[in-house]
């Protein structure tokens, strides 16, 4: 039989459970159909989301299909749980996304097609609520194609239509379409598995409408994987029954698991036996002796197992791409111990390990990392009800993170009396969101192998801190460039001691940079309060892309610092009367803008942190003694094989006096040293004399050294203009904006033309369409300027920065922003920055001499048939004559 795990995904209130209920409704899993707002939903066996209405964790149930049995995994829909469905899609083999008719595509939305679209996971698509007032098949069926593929075709049409927009899908399916007029199961599977075709399905899951159609559309084109015969599972949740026992929920892979099969963890860190599989459907669950292949399963006995992780021929997961951006204070109640609070934190960190609990002695405070308020609340309710610990929460503070600007290379050495061990590291910047790469370049004749794998378990074991402000890195590369142990003394934490100090010492000599959060936003608000949101995102260093309209809605999508955005929804809320709604999304991390306010506000000393020390431990007269980071290197005992600094070139040109040898013995010792020499390597064949080379020219006394500057460059200034910024920068361009945003653009490209012809500069009027899809980008002539539109996925302020930089090479650039950060970058590029009021002024001071020129112009123009009578006049009097 076929086995399927499938996923139900949706935003929030999208009507998910609804969805699964009425699933095993029709496959004839339950006999009752529940409710999510009767608090009687089988999938809902929580408490707190029948109280609340929502899922928190996902669940499993078992669909028996005619020829295939289908696990189907229920995921949350909010926000705050995206960390529990992102763990669940790496064990699925197909997904059923839900959209919500009247809502249509929303914000988390697009973030779960990104997360399938990330891990490859096929997608069929179910738009509910059809039956509600206001839902639009043809409208929405659009939107998906827009916003998710082109690849969404409607399956609820004639089968003719179906076959015809899905054969553009595949050229296989499309040559049997033209050959036969149809397109066959197996190839809408095939294409389905390629995420080349996403079947839509239309009803309503309360009133069971379009439901059967879905199961058999997940029956006949949901790919069912191949298994390998070898032994694999992924663990993708940690969860505890009734009892307390500890479950690890995982996805046989591969082979086949039995009761009392000896499981090992990643690298041979844990053996543990399975005492017992239970395949869960709702709260109740049966036990089985095996489970092969394709199979979901709870196995108990499993202490150290961690959601994520692989076991037999699986790989290990490299982490989530969803992380929490705030992090919160544990205030415990008086009388509350702080380390059994801490144990209790640890196990809830087992079944999430984004909370990242931990623990400052200095401070004596706990600390979890969370992704929005609704987690909190749920966080405190479960440590009530589970362990009967009350607790509230302080302030949710912005979780930055850090990383460097340029290569560094970190000296760790730890040699207490009979321990040894010295680790010389490289710290290079990557890429915003690469996370941190650990790799080794040291040969194995100068550390053995196992030695090496040993400083990368450690690089990778722990989360370690930056030098600014203590928070968490990101965003580099850590390699093993050379290290030494002793054949005697060195024993495996050592190299930890090592390890750590060495990464430590790479930061405190590295130019660190402050990292902060930022959320992708999507604002829906009339369209009078559009010009206050721009200028609110503005003040907050945010980015807008051009504002859409829907009626008398707009929508406003972009990015904001967490910082600025967090408490913004109410804000909205007040100035918009209840009407604007505020949609955020985790947009990873950028430079901060205020770095050196923020690390002074934080106050972080890492002299002070013993527990994350940059100094080393050398040994002398049989004792251990202390140096300091910045001392390291010059007491390093190997050499790191590598030198970022560069050679600088001697100032002095003149030929160098002879030093005298510091060796000066007799003629005596000179011949016993030759001897012995000799009788080690042989004899020693005298050189001839050798006159030294004549001397470079010396500079003649009194002449000025020459030194060549640069020539400046020559040809036209060029000046670049980022378009969208200035026209919601400039009060009388943003509204036209308002009413009509085209000509507000081609009001803009006149005022330049004028510009350019005055001034005589080359202008580049650039503006954002990285939304476009499929756009290629192009570049037009308007009048005497170029106008240009960025390709997809490519921002004004990317193509500006790359035009600075080569266009900087030979000409003289000026950028016209009032973006903060660009301005900074394009300034390092040594282009002129100038902001938005400026360059504003500059244009109006051109106005005003066009307008003095056309005045004077106008005159002479006047005067000259006056002029040219009285010469008239004058010659006939002189004919005359």
């Amino acid at each position: 039989m076929k086995k399927l795990v499938i996923g139900i995904l949706a935003h929030v209130d999208a009507g998910k459970t609804t969805l699964s209920e009425a699933l095993l409704y029709e496959s004839g899993a339950i006999r009752r159909l529940g409710r999510v707002d009767h608090q009687d939903a089988f999938l809902d066996t929580d408490a707190m989301e029948r109280e609340r209405g929502i899922t928190i964790f996902s669940k499993q149930a078992v669909l028996p299909l005619e020829g295939t049995e289908v696990t189907l995994l229920d995921t949350p829909g909010h926000v705050d749980f995206s960390a529990e469905t992102e763990r669940t899609l790496r064990v699925l083999d197909c997904a059923v996304l839900v959209v919500s008719g009247t809502d249509g595509v929303q914000a988390h939305t697009r973030t779960l097609w990104r997360l399938l679209e990330r891990y490859g996971v096929p997608v069929l698509l179910f738009v509910n609520k059809m039956d509600l007032a206001g839902a639009d098949r043809t409208a929405v069926l659009a939107e998906l194609r827009r916003r998710f593929s082109s690849g969404c075709v409607d399956f609820g049409a004639a089968p003719e239509q179906v076959a015809e927009e899905a054969a553009v899908c595949g050229e296989a399916a499309l040559e049997q379409f033209l050959e036969t007029g149809a397109v066959t199961d197996g190839t809408l599977r095939q294409l389905v598995g390629e995420r080349a075709l996403f079947p839509c399905f239309f009803g309503s899951a309360l009133k069971l409408e379009g439901v059967k159609a879905l199961l058999e559309g997940l029956e006949r084109y949901a790919p069912a994987p191949a298994y390998p015969a070898e032994f694999g599972a992924r663990v993708y949740k940690i969860s505890r029954d009734g009892q307390g026992a500890r479950l690890t929920h995982l996805k046989v892979t591969g082979g086949t698991l039995r009761v009392k099969d000896l499981l090992r963890g990643p690298g041979g860190a844990w053996e543990e036996k399975a005492d017992q599989l239970r395949i869960y459907s709702g709260a109740k669950f049966k036990t089985v002796e095996e489970a092969p292949a394709g199979t979901v399963v709870a196995v108990t006995g499993l202490s150290r197992s961690l959601p994520g992780e692989g076991l037999g021929f699986e790989g290990q997961w490299t982490g989530p791409v969803l992380s929490p951006v705030l992090t919160y204070q544990v205030q415990l109640a008086e009388g509350t111990d702080p380390h059994t609070a801490l144990m209790k934190l640890r196990q809830l960190e087992e079944e999430d390990p984004q909370l990242h609990v931990s623990w400052s002695e200095a401070a004596r405070e706990l600390r979890v990392q969370l992704m929005g308020e609704v987690q909190l609340e749920i966080l405190g309710r479960l440590l009530r009800d589970r362990f009967g610990m009350e607790v509230t929460f302080g302030t949710g503070a912005i979780l930055y993170r850090e990383t460097i600007a340029a290569p560094a290379i970190g000296i760790g050495h730890f040699e207490p009396l009979r321990h040894y061990a010295e680790v010389h590291l490289l710290l290079e910047p990557l890429p915003r969101g690469s996370g941190l790469v650990f790799a080794s370049r040291c040969p194995e004749d100068q550390l053995d192998r196992n030695w090496q794998r040993l400083i990368l378990t450690h690089l990778a074991e722990k989360e370690h801190l930056g030098v600014l402000t203590g928070s968490p890195i990101t965003d580099l590369k850590i390699t093993l460039l050379a290290g030494r142990a002793h054949d005697k003394h060195t024993e495996g934490g050592d190299f930890r001691q090592a390890t750590y100090r060495a990464v430590r010492q790479g930061l405190m000599s590295a130019q660190s940079v402050l990292l902060e959060p930022w959320y992708t936003f999507r604002l829906e608000l009339p369209a009078a309060q559009v010009g206050r949101a721009i200028s609110d995102l503005q003040r907050m260093n945010g980015e807008t892309d051009p504002p859409e309209t829907f009626g008398e809605e707009t929508v406003l999508t972009g990015a904001a610092p967490v910082a600025a955005l967090r408490d913004y929804a109410r804000e909205v809320t007040a100035y918009t009367r209840g009407q604007g709604r505020l949609f955020c999304q985790n947009g990873g991390y950028r430079p901060c803008a205020d770095q050196a306010a923020v690390v002074e506000a934080l106050g972080y000393d890492p002299d002070r942190d013993v527990e994350n020390t940059a100094d080393s431990v050398f040994c002398a007269h049989g004792a251990g003694y202390n140096v300091k980071w910045d001392q390291v290197p010059a007491m390093a005992h190997v050499s790191s094989g590598l030198s970022l600094e560069e050679e600088e070139a001697p100032e002095d040109t003149a030929p160098r006096p002879r030093q005298a040898m510091d060796y000066a013995g007799t003629l005596a010792q000179d011949k016993e040293l030759q001897s012995i020499f000799e009788r080690t390597y042989g004899p020693v064949k005298q050189r001839s004399f050798q006159p030294p080379p004549k001397p470079r020219r010396p500079v003649s006394e009194g002449a000025e050294e020459k030194r060549s500057i640069p020539p400046r460059p020559t040809g036209p200034e060029y000046l670049l203009v980022d378009g969208y910024n200035i026209i919601f920068a400039w009060d009388e361009l943003k509204t036209i904006a308002r009413e009509n945003l085209d000509a507000a653009r081609k009001a803009l490209c006149d005022i330049l033309c004028n510009y350019q012809g005055y001034r005589k500069c080359r202008v580049i009027l650039v503006f954002d369409a990285y939304k476009v899809k499929g756009g290629q980008g192009s570049v037009e002539k308007y009048h005497n300027i170029r106008l240009v539109y960025t390709k997809e996925a490519e921002t004004a302020d990317a193509y500006i920065e790359r035009a600075t930089y080569e266009i900087g090479k030979h000409h003289r650039v000026r950028v016209a922003t009032s973006d903060g950060p660009e301005q900074l970058i394009i300034l390092g590029h040594g282009a002129l920055r100038l902001s938005a009021s400026a360059f504003r002024a500059e244009v109006e001071e051109v106005q005003g001499r066009i307008a003095d020129v056309l005045e004077q112009n106008n005159r002479a123009a006047g005067a000259r048939p006056v002029r040219a009578a009285l010469e008239k006049a004058q010659q006939e009097k002189e004919d005359a004559t």
